[in-house]
């Protein structure tokens, strides 16, 4: 007899369900794509521009690694989709008193960038920094971020054997505390504590095992030529040439239930799809928060999804820029921190914010002849709601700031430019307008992501909601591991 083909229905087109799909439709599963917008991408999405699209989410490609992987599992080369230009400079970090320090992926360089910057010590601080960082990298890579689910085990036998990584991951240790123990020089506490929000976290309460963020980055950074956007469109043209069927404006309303088991899907015009599987590429929260109905209402804990980590009022646009020389990646550090990070803990705007700046079209080290595109970023709460009052605060709190530092942009961009957390909760249902998830303040919190198994059989997870976390190649092989475990219990049937 003939064996049937499961079919597997992947719920939303970010970076964990395409790499779920992929994954699933090579190993010869019948996959069904649903993706509620016009495009895929989810969070790696664009906002029209006289440049041309301009990225609106994730700027930052590391680990490439896992894209590599990606489709050489299905025959192919990332290099003859995309070009991933690597960035020798990972970025150019300015303070208000004009000093700025440049970033690469080569040690000594950094060594010595270091000195000019702030003297011997800090230099010799930055290499026992940078050596804690990798070895922390090394002892959670494989039992965390590669693991299927946190394997705390194999975590405590690698830091056993590694003392010099236990002052790291005592207890109360946040990333600013380890820090401090490190650097004098507040400029390079500011810089390094900056990584906690990369995960959607405040330094003061995250823990300092984030630190080993500072090892991956170091690894190599990689931008994608004409956007990161690109990077969604190729992994979802690899999807379809793998037999996967993508729906684009397809959006879902209700994941079916039925023998206590997952059984299909329904879509906003009424219809419904059967499946076998159902992965499901949203923010966690949605499903506790009832928008996919009661069926998998229950599947999530409550401490897997909340507190929530932060989000961000976001500027996509074209102009022209004056006045410093900006590369790919730039961050433009606050005065205070207490005035950043302060209001954000009150559900408020920072009074004085770090900004991020992406200089899209700078990849290859050349300024474009002409309105470029630009993304910056700055942090803030989640659950925010729109305040009339945001957009005019928010475009002095970003324009008026980067004029202190000598940078101008014209034009400067209009309302339309401008994310709010109100809008990123609106576009992405159930996320509180967080971007990256559960919260990582807590010692534990990473370790209580919900995994891509769910209680519901049937039902699973993939996306930065899910273990490993937030973050483009985070998301990817959130669905890598979806894939291999709805392939592990069709193999255990």
């Amino acid at each position: 007899m003939r064996q049937k083909v499961a079919k597997v229905i992947v719920v939303g087109a970010g970076m964990g369900g395409l790499a779920s799909a992929i994954r699933l439709a090579r190993a010869g599963l019948d996959v069904t794509l649903l993706e509620a917008r016009d495009a895929a991408g989810g969070r790696m999405r664009t906002i029209p521009s006289v440049a041309g699209p301009v990225d609106a989410g994730p700027t930052v490609l590391t680990l490439r690694s896992v894209f590599d992987d990606l489709f050489e599992t299905c025959g192919e080369k990332v290099d003859h989709h995309l070009n991933l230009v690597p960035q020798p400079l990972l970025a150019r970090h300015w303070w208000s008193d004009g000093s700025t320090l440049d970033l690469t992926n080569d040690l000594d360089s950094n060594v010595e960038a270091v000195a000019s910057f702030a003297g011997a010590r800090e230099a010799a601080a930055f290499r026992r920094f940078h050596d804690l960082s990798a070895r922390l990298y090394d002892a959670f890579d494989l039992p965390m971020m590669r693991a299927a689910r946190p394997d705390r085990r194999a975590i405590a036998l690698a830091a056993g054997k590694d003392p010099r990584i236990w002052p790291a991951l005592l207890p109360g240790m946040t990333l600013q505390r380890l820090l401090a123990l490190h650097f004098r020089d507040r400029r390079l506490r500011q810089l390094f504590g900056r990584y906690a929000t990369y995960v959607g976290g405040t330094p003061d309460r995250s823990p300092g095992v984030l630190a080993l963020i500072w090892a991956a980055e170091a690894q190599g950074v990689w931008a994608v030529e004409g956007g990161m956007h690109r990077l969604a469109a190729a992994l979802a043209a690899l999807a379809e040439r793998q037999g996967v069927t993508l729906r684009l404006n397809s959006p879902v309303t209700r994941i079916l239930r039925q023998g206590g088991r997952a059984t299909g899907v329904q879509l906003a015009d009424g219809h419904s799809l059967a499946a076998d599987h159902i992965v499901f590429n949203g923010d966690p929260a949605a499903l506790l928060a009832g928008y996919l109905g009661d069926g998998p209402k229950e599947v999530v804990p409550e401490a897997s999804v909340h507190p929530r980590s932060l989000s961000a009022w976001v500027w996509s646009y074209a102009a022209r820029a004056t006045g410093q020389p900006l590369v790919h990646h730039n961050v433009f550090f606050a005065d205070d921190p207490a005035r950043e990070f302060g209001p954000i803990a009150a559900g408020e705007m920072p009074e004085d914010a770090t900004l991020y700046i992406c200089a899209e079209d700078r990849s290859a080290g050349q300024v474009p002849d002409g309105p470029e595109r630009f993304e910056i970023i700055m942090n803030g709460p989640p659950g925010r709601p729109w305040q009339p009052e945001d957009y005019a605060q928010c475009r002095s709190r970003t324009f008026d700031r980067l004029r202190q530092f000598g940078l101008t942009f014209d034009p400067v961009p209009g309302e339309e430019g401008l994310t709010q957390p109100s809008g990123f909760a609106k576009l992405f249902p159930g996320s509180q307008g967080s971007i990256y998830g559960l919260s990582p303040h807590g010692a534990l919190a990473s370790m209580k992501r919900p995994t891509a198994r769910t209680a519901l059989p049937g039902l699973w997870l993939a996306g930065g909601g899910a273990h490993p976390g937030a973050g483009v190649p985070m998301a990817a092989l959130s669905g890598r591991h979806a894939a291999e475990a709805i392939l592990k219990d069709l193999a255990s049937r």
